[in-house]
């Protein structure tokens, strides 16, 4: 199997990759494979209208409605 050796790592880095390391529960290896796995991985393209039409089917779980109006004066609301 391929190994890669990192050279001159700071010391504020080589803590947050074992801090970031420990709440995933990973090895410090584990947890820089993971690092550079995410790095490299292609991204994901997002379907903007799928996730409308999720959204609005969840919103009407909820039968709630407000106006322009009404969002307006709940966004002032404390600021004066």
């Amino acid at each position: 199997m391929p190994a890669i050796t990192l050279k001159a790592l700071s010391a504020p880095l080589h803590r947050q990759l074992k801090a970031r390391a420990a709440r995933h529960k990973r090895s410090l290896n584990q947890e820089v494979i993971a690092v550079l796995e995410e790095a490299v991985a292609p991204s994901r393209r997002v379907d903007v209208e799928a996730m409308i039409a999720e959204t609005r089917r969840f919103r009407e779980k909820f039968k709630f409605t407000t106006t322009p109006e009404e969002i307006d004066r709940l966004k002032r609301e404390g600021r004066e």
